[in-house]
């Protein structure tokens, strides 16, 4: 088999390959082989229809056998002859394939790109861990009290942050009336008219007031953008939020904690464990960047697309979880695909700095780790172990996890060797 690679710009290349004669014949001879014991013609049972009729006849379906089962494994010999490693399927050209001729195609293709390693170990970066500040822990335990919050009825005029049920009926210059009742209004959440929102402070329960308004040209309904209407409402009732105190009743209330010292311990242990992760994050990012910095080399933009794919489907995946409809939305994907690209190109640019930091240590993930993850994923989950491997191994995401595992070897191995230098020694010297 003849193979000739030609380089073309970034990672992209085009693979010039002929297969003899003699091994395109001998697939034709298979091909005719299958062809022959279903083929059906007049006067022959299936599968005694003679060679030469299943030539004459059936040329275009034998053809067709040998082209899906030849092309595919003739070109990945050659890929592995050539030491490509592409990135996605090839775009073939120029396609010859006859019986009794040698096999002749091209094959475009984007590869990854070989990596030639500069210094990755013993990278300098300056990183000061944050400690969890008494502050913090006071913010978190005053989060988890508006969180219990409550709205309780308020003896007074509203104001801004109260929840105000108003019953009120809106004319429309040369429209109906519309009204409705126990209508509810945060003030200052924007969410109503600004009028109605100013007209409703400084009332109380049963005061009424009415005002003349303006639908701006924005607005939902389009029989109703710019028009003048009267509004006429009335307050029914005010009510305020109700925050608790962070005291011992609430940490009681929470369940669990004996007061509020056993709830401050137990939220800085989660606040520490959090920091940790963010921490952990932010060094794994500046070490990267350090080794990025003195590597250059071409990113394949299949594996940019697909990445941008990949950060959309999640996009579409968290609004429906929202309960929002994606496919309902006026998505931009030429415009997203661009404001995305730089994020992605980096991601693909580290994914293969990693693999070549991994491959050059040494680093796997034997089976007996990546069982043990798959345990400790069903264990989180609450799953049966085989249960969660048969669905990894379903979903074709099994090598996935190994390869993730691996990337987090080759981190972990940089931070390992890099200089972490804080602030407080570059401030000293």
């Amino acid at each position: 088999m003849k193979v000739e690679v030609q380089e073309l710009e970034g990672c992209r290349r085009t693979l010039a390959v002929e297969a003899p004669r003699d091994v395109v014949q001998a697939a034709w001879e298979e091909a005719l082989r299958r062809v022959q014991r279903q083929a059906h013609l007049p006067g022959f049972r299936k599968g005694r229809v003679p060679r030469d009729l299943v030539r004459l006849h059936f040329a275009d379906e034998v053809r067709r056998e040998v082209a899906e089962r030849l092309i595919p494994d003739i070109y990945r010999r050659a890929v592995t002859e050539a030491g490509l490693r592409p990135v996605e399927e090839p775009e073939l050209r120029d396609l010859l394939l006859a019986e009794d001729q040698p096999l002749r195609f091209t094959a475009a293709v984007e590869v990854k790109p070989a990596i030639t390693l500069g210094t990755y170990r013993g990278v300098e970066v300056t990183h000061t861990p944050r400690p969890v500040a008494d502050a913090d822990v006071a913010a978190a335990l005053q989060t988890l009290a508006e969180q219990q919050a409550e709205l309780r009825a308020a003896a007074r005029p509203a104001r801004e942050g109260d929840q105000v049920i108003v019953d009120y009926t809106v004319t429309p210059e040369g429209a109906e009336p519309r009204a409705e009742q126990g209508y509810a209004v945060v003030i200052g959440q924007g969410r109503v008219l600004p009028e109605m929102e100013e007209a409703v402070v400084g009332l109380g329960a049963g005061d009424e007031r009415e005002l003349q308004i303006r639908f701006p040209e924005t607005h939902p309904r389009e029989d109703l953008r710019g028009k003048a209407a009267h509004l006429r409402l009335r307050v029914a009732e005010v009510k305020e939020k109700w925050v608790p105190a962070v005291d011992d009743d609430l940490a009681r209330g929470l369940g669990g904690y004996q007061g509020l010292e056993d709830l401050r311990e137990a939220v800085r242990k989660e606040l520490e464990a959090q920091r940790e992760r963010e921490e952990r994050r932010g060094l794994e990012g500046k070490v990267v960047d350090a080794v990025l910095a003195g590597h250059d080399f071409a990113v394949p933009e299949a594996l940019v697309l697909r990445e941008i794919s990949h950060r959309l489907g999640h996009a579409r995946e968290r609004l429906r979880r929202d309960g929002i409809d994606p496919d309902a939305l006026p998505w931009d994907y030429a415009k997203l695909t661009e404001e995305l690209r730089p994020e992605a190109a980096r991601a693909v640019r580290r994914a293969l700095l990693l693999e070549a930091v991994a491959e050059a240590e040494g680093l796997t993930v034997p089976d007996e780790e990546v069982d043990a993850e798959v345990a400790r994923i069903a264990r989180e989950s609450n799953r049966n172990p085989q249960a969660v491997r048969s669905l990894l191994e379903r979903g074709g995401e099994l090598e996935g996890l190994r390869y993730a595992m691996r990337e987090a070897k080759a981190l972990a191995f940089l931070i390992e060797h890099a200089r972490i230098r804080s602030e407080d020694e570059n401030a000293s010297t």
